[in-house]
């Protein structure tokens, strides 16, 4: 007869007044709904960074040359390359080999002549340290663009330039990877707070037997699902006004889009958080199993594969096909969006739509697994 029972606003509003006090009694929700989303904002602000500056190379100074004396303060006069100077190309293989350089730039004995050829020969040698990949092209990239631009510089050996290249960069002009990274973290946060909390304060009831008090209660199925988690959905929004004001005002990424878009597209990912956090606790049935469920399908695939650090294009086809599963992918896209680039509902929509269908679909499986009949 429990599923024949209607829904009652005043069952739900009583439930959802009893959940709303047991939250703001338990020290551990309110850590993870407000302190633990700004320590993981301040971890991707300062303490994960993408942007390579201030890399630690040496030069190798073998020519005693005015040129090579040139082209040695042209290295050390950039911000984005830490020059430390040898002369001796022994001095800094050891350096290298230990970590303390990710790279050196030897510019030879003859570097002279080698500039007198206009080009017949390379002019300098540039060493890089392969096992961080990133980092051995980066030094390469921009070691080749030192040369190049001090080159350019002089009148009679640089040949003049048929096309002058200008780029400009849309939504980030200034490349920094905080302002990518912080709207990422936020999905991060938002997924820990939907999934895990709701998966560990429900499987605690389950564990201490006092859902089993509420499932003998009048309530229906519907009533107690959402009055289990609509507290839960509250405080992921205002969690979210939080890291935002974070973002905008300590961590100064722009915010070029409306709060309403934030606060819906929000709103709408909390749909499949809460839902596969209430599978989770449903199916485990105690904290510790419903926590490292909670861990392995929610927070990991969150960071890794929804585009937060990675990117999507750059996965083999398998992981690419399985990131259509992960609704962090869609909300990182559009959190992305509304903080960089505006309100552009031809990228919202689809994301909007993606995200509520993998919640129906978890709230669904969900209902099913809730029982009213405790077998």
């Amino acid at each position: 007869m429990g599923g024949l029972r209607r829904f009652d606003l005043q069952r739900l509003a009583a439930l959802v007044h009893k959940e709303s006090l047991q939250a703001l009694r338990d020290p551990s929700t309110l850590l993870i709904a407000f302190v633990l989303p700004v320590v993981l904002l301040l971890l991707f602000a300062y303490a994960v960074s993408l942007d390579a500056r201030h890399v630690r190379i040496g030069v190798v100074l073998e020519s005693p040359g005015a040129s090579a004396q040139a082209l040695a303060a042209a290295f050390a006069g950039t911000h984005y390359l830490d020059a430390n100077f040898a002369h001796d190309r022994r001095e800094v293989e050891n350096k290298l080999v230990s970590g303390e350089l990710r790279g050196f730039v030897v510019i030879p004995q003859d570097f002279e002549e080698r500039l007198a050829l206009r080009g017949s020969q390379p002019l300098v040698q540039i060493v890089t340290d392969g096992s961080y990949p990133n980092t051995a092209n980066y030094v390469e990239n921009y070691a080749r663009g030192v040369v190049q631009s001090w080159r350019a510089g002089l009148d009679v050996e640089a040949p003049p330039q048929a096309v002058l290249l200008e780029p400009r960069y849309w939504f980030n002009a200034e490349l920094e990877s905080r302002r990518a990274l912080i709207p990422g973290a936020i999905a991060i946060v938002m997924t820990i707070i939907g999934t895990m909390l709701t998966a560990l304060v429900v499987a605690r009831e389950w564990e201490r037997g006092t859902m089993e008090a509420v499932l003998s209660t009048p309530a229906s199925v519907a009533e107690i699902l959402i009055g289990k988690l609509l507290p839960y959905f509250v405080l992921g929004m205002l969690s979210t006004l939080g890291a935002a004001a974070l973002a905008v005002f300590v961590f100064d990424v722009p915010m070029r889009g409306s709060i309403a878009a934030l606060l819906l597209l929000s709103a709408v990912f909390m749909v499949p958080a809460l839902g596969q956090g209430l599978l989770i606790s449903s199916l485990a049935r105690n904290q510790f199993l419903a926590a490292q469920i909670a861990l392995f399908s929610g927070f990991l695939p969150a960071f890794m594969l929804s585009g937060f650090l990675f990117e999507i294009d750059a996965m083999p086809a398998p992981i690419r096909a399985l990131t259509w599963l992960v609704p962090a992918r869609f909300f990182v896209d559009a959190l992305k969006t509304v903080f960089l680039a505006g309100d552009i509902w031809a990228v919202f929509t689809p994301n909007l739509l993606a995200m509520a269908a993998i919640g129906l679909a978890f709230f669904l499986l969900a209902r099913r697994v809730t029982r009213k009949n405790l077998e």
